[in-house]
């Protein structure tokens, strides 16, 4: 077994039989099961397994929905999207960043075309708000005249080289140390978390099984000398044999594949720290403005976010700890900083909100996909910057991964790639307002007061499958304004509670020890902290 670190496994065996449903005629006989209650089904031998329920990970489970196949996705945390892939830019890149002699250069174009698709499918929050890359001095001006020839190279439409005096129109609150910008109109912003979850419910609709709190501990191979065994995978609680196993476990990626025994990468952490500001802000710029990046960034951003506020960030600092998403006064010094220099009205008095991701840098430098020499292994790994923006490109590359692999890709006649968008009250008109809340009493009721979030609409989050104080924020955008929750915060525990039929006490702000309410007896007892 590769997952030494391990020493519960169940005792199970591996029974050559013949089962309608099970392509390859292998199941799991469960033969002991162990004191923790490993379950082992012995009637499923999945098609494919995906390890992480990140964009990457949820994205290509939607479009392995389309085909007649057997789908789990294992997720480590609470609820989809709640590692690297909530605590980014949000921003889908014009195209012109990545080198087209990269994998990543390759297939980042191709990924901002494909989440036009996707919003159109599912309707999330999403617009192509352009971006400028400006110049601040003359030694700047080769680093605009390559990206826009590494642009074109690529086929981006639409972009434009702009002189001080065009950029100050359109910008008008840029610095006037700004000399020229690159205009690139393929650019958008996109609520990373919301899109995160409509594609997992659509893939979900779809018949892909969607399991949270399983983080895997363990692979076993396949019997090299025999075609028809499965790959095991084992988490705490369960033990699943499949066909095929994708490793889109963002950080851990390169834990996964030593567990499978073909660690031939590794993955270290880069933190990125960003900071939202007040609402009062809104337009004070309306595209996303990059200064000329660095070697290991694109710089400090100044970002319209969809919802209307602005955004700088991130920092870009290498960390060991790939747990690392806390925020620092040198973090918030440097982005100020840098911020200022692009827009010099931006202060850091206007802050409601901060928060850090770190993103997964492997060492190749590019994104790492493919089949490995384990057969039925295939790594989506290495997702930095531009992941979020190859996401659906991604997705496509790896359908095509598994179908060279010899997975069977047989077309679902009713494959239903649209799903019914949430209500958002907020943005509907006074008179839709009136009639909704006429006609469905709960919408008259507010949860959240800066958002305008109803109780209908947290109470569909959570009919939805949002389990925690955050899937319920992500979902609906209750406790993401200028209080930061100090108003809705205990109605949307008591409504957590009530759906789930659980003690206000069990509810989690991100799930395992991230409490909020406690009893005073387990409180005193309990340690301080939570993770």
């Amino acid at each position: 077994m590769r997952g030494d670190a391990w020493d519960q496994r169940s005792q199970i065996g591996v029974e050559r039989i013949f089962r309608p449903g099970c392509r390859v005629g292998i199941v799991v006989a469960a033969i002991v099961a162990d004191a923790s209650g490993v379950a082992v089904d012995p009637s499923v031998c999945h098609d494919v397994v995906v390890i992480g329920g990140g964009v990457v990970g949820i994205t290509l489970a939607r479009e392995l929905s389309r085909y007649d196949l057997d789908v789990v996705v294992l997720e480590r945390d609470a609820e989809v999207g709640f590692g690297v892939s909530k605590a980014n830019s949000g921003i889908i890149h014009s195209g012109i960043h990545a080198d087209p002699d990269t994998v990543k250069g390759r297939l980042e174009w191709p990924g901002n075309e494909g989440w036009l698709r996707l919003r159109d499918d599912l309707g999330f929050g999403f617009a192509q708000v352009g971006e400028l890359l400006v110049a601040l001095s003359v030694d700047e001006l080769p680093t605009i005249e390559r990206l826009h020839a590494q642009g074109e190279r690529k086929g981006i439409p639409g972009l434009e080289r702009w002189d001080a005096a065009r950029v100050r129109k359109h910008q008008p609150n840029l610095s006037r140390d700004v000399i020229a910008a690159l205009w690139a109109p393929t650019a958008g912003v996109v609520n990373p978390y919301e899109a995160v979850l409509l594609i997992a419910d659509n893939a979900a609709t779809n018949g892909v099984q969607i399991a949270t709190e399983q983080p895997v501990v363990a692979i076993d191979p396949p019997d090299p000398g025999d075609p028809d065994t499965p790959l095991m995978v084992y988490t705490r609680t369960r033990t699943l044999a499949t066909r095929y196993l994708v490793n889109a476990a963002g950080l851990q990626a390169d834990e996964v594949a030593r567990m499978a025994g073909v660690g031939t990468f590794t993955i270290t952490g880069r933190k990125g720290e960003e900071y939202l500001l007040d609402k009062r802000l809104a337009g004070l710029v309306t595209s996303v403005i990059f200064p000329c990046p660095t070697p290991t960034s694109k710089g400090t951003l100044v970002t319209p976010t969809f919802d209307g506020t602005i955004m700088v960030g991130p920092t870009a600092e290498a960390t060991d700890d790939k747990d690392d998403t806390a925020t620092t006064p040198e973090g918030a010094q440097a982005v100020f900083a840098a911020a200022k220099r692009l827009v010099p009205a931006i202060s850091q008095r206007d802050v409601i909100a901060e928060f850090a991701g770190v993103r997964a840098v492997a060492d190749t430098d590019d994104f790492i996909l493919g089949a490995t020499q384990l057969r039925g292994f295939i790594n989506a790994a290495g997702i930095q910057s531009p992941g979020l923006t190859a996401a659906p490109a991604i997705a496509e590359h790896l359908i095509e991964v598994l179908r060279d692999d010899g997975l069977e890709l047989r077309e679902r006649a009713d494959w239903r790639p649209r799903a019914e968008h949430p209500v958002r009250f907020s943005v509907l008109s006074t008179q839709e307002q009136a009639e909704l809340a006429a006609a469905q009493p709960d919408f008259a009721q507010l949860v959240c007061r800066c958002e305008l979030v109803t109780e209908a609409e947290v109470v569909d989050a959570i009919d939805r499958g949002a389990r925690t104080l955050d899937g319920v924020k992500f979902r609906t955008r209750a406790g993401m304004g200028r209080c930061q929750g100090g108003f809705c915060t205990w109605r949307c525990l008591e409504l957590l509670a009530e759906r789930r039929g659980i003690p206000i006490t069990e509810v989690t702000k991100r799930g395992g020890a991230s409490w909020i309410v406690r009893d005073r007896t387990d409180a005193q007892a309990a340690p301080a902290g939570g993770s």
